[in-house]
C-alpha cells in the first residue's frame, strides 16, 4: 500500500492523537477525544484513507 502522509503531518497526528487520548483517560474532555487513535493510526501507518480518496498526498517522494 502507498504511503501518502508525510513526515510533519505524521509526526502531528502522533502527538496531537496521543494527546486527545491522554486528555479523555485524564477526564479532562469527553469520550469522543478517542478519536486519537484514529490519528494516531493513521500517522503510525502513514496511510490516510481520506487523503487517498481526495486524491491527496503530504509525501514529497512519488510512491510507485
Amino acid at each position: 500500500m502507498n504511503t501518502n502522509i508525510g513526515t510533519f503531518d505524521r509526526n502531528a497526528r502522533v502527538v496531537i492523537g496521543l494527546a486527545l487520548i491522554a486528555a479523555t483517560v485524564f477526564g479532562v474532555i469527553g469520550l469522543w477525544g478517542y478519536v486519537g487513535i484514529i490519528a494516531v493510526v493513521t500517522g503510525l501507518t502513514r496511510v490516510c484513507p481520506a487523503y487517498r480518496f481526495f486524491g491527496y498526498s503530504t509525501c514529497s517522494v512519488a510512491n510507485s
